[in-house]
């Protein structure tokens, strides 16, 4: 029951995470077409991903810190609801192009950036 919890207290603080991000990027990245804070938010949780599946599989990180990370705070923080959202606005709007885009770039990027972490977290074992 307390590892529930736990992922429930971390999911929060990823969560609350992201609406800060979002908010951030928000505020520069005003009245353009492309969801760049979403974008953001998502690859750099898979490059977190990364950093924490290369800490699992090398014997630096226990489960339980992995799962309280990647379940709980990535888990909170990533969003591909809100990209699959996002995805669909710009095909109502009809800009066809840069919902494919957004959905190519979507699913390739964090890929690379899950890679990256992995690399990086590699790097320092």
């Amino acid at each position: 029951m307390t590892s529930f919890l736990m992922v429930c207290v971390f999911g929060g603080l990823g969560a609350v995470t992201r609406f800060i991000v979002n908010i951030s990027v928000r505020r520069w990245w005003t009245n353009r077409l492309f969801p760049l804070a979403t974008f953001m938010v998502n690859c750099l949780a898979a490059f977190c991903a990364g950093i924490a599946a290369a800490g699992y599989a090398n014997g630096e990180v226990d489960y339980d810190t992995r799962t309280l990370f990647v379940a709980g705070f990535l888990g909170g923080f990533s969003t591909f609801s809100t990209m699959i959202n996002e995805m669909m606005a710009l095909l109502r709007g009809k800009q066809f192009g840069m919902a494919g885009l957004y959905c190519l770039l979507s699913m390739v990027v964090p890929v690379l950036c899950v890679v990256a972490g992995w690399g990086v977290a590699s790097l320092a074992h």
